[in-house]
């Protein structure tokens, strides 16, 4: 399990004593990380009643030009991905990774993985 609590070590690496046990608030999730193929999503619950959708696989993206105008195309491969360089040879995809479209190369805006859908800016 993943947790997200509080560091037991400083920033000097001394230790910091614990004054309580882990939360179930404090635990985290996998990443979804989602790759290229036909879509995939499925429904989480969260905390407070709400949900989230995690997507992932798809292979649909809603670009937007520079003129405001978005249309739906498809998703040919990743292009390139600044989190992680072998994201690329697993078609992996995450904000900020360029993407190859049939209209030309685009960044995701949108986190794929929480959003449950891929947006992107059409890159000049």
């Amino acid at each position: 399990m993943k947790w997200q609590g509080r560091s037991r070590r400083k920033y000097t690496g001394a230790k910091i004593k614990a004054y309580r046990s882990k939360r179930k608030f404090e635990l985290g999730r996998e990443p979804a990380d989602t790759r290229l193929g036909d879509v995939k999503i499925k429904m989480v619950s969260t905390r407070g009643g709400n949900s989230k959708v995690r997507l992932f696989q798809c292979n649909i993206v809603n670009v937007t030009d520079t003129g405001g105008k978005t249309q739906k195309t498809t998703i040919e491969k990743v292009f390139s991905n600044e989190a992680n360089e072998h994201y690329v040879r697993r078609n992996i995809l995450t904000k900020g990774s360029v993407i190859r479209t049939p209209i030309g190369n685009a960044r995701i805006t949108s986190r794929p993985g929480q959003d449950g859908v891929v947006n992107a800016v059409l890159l000049n």
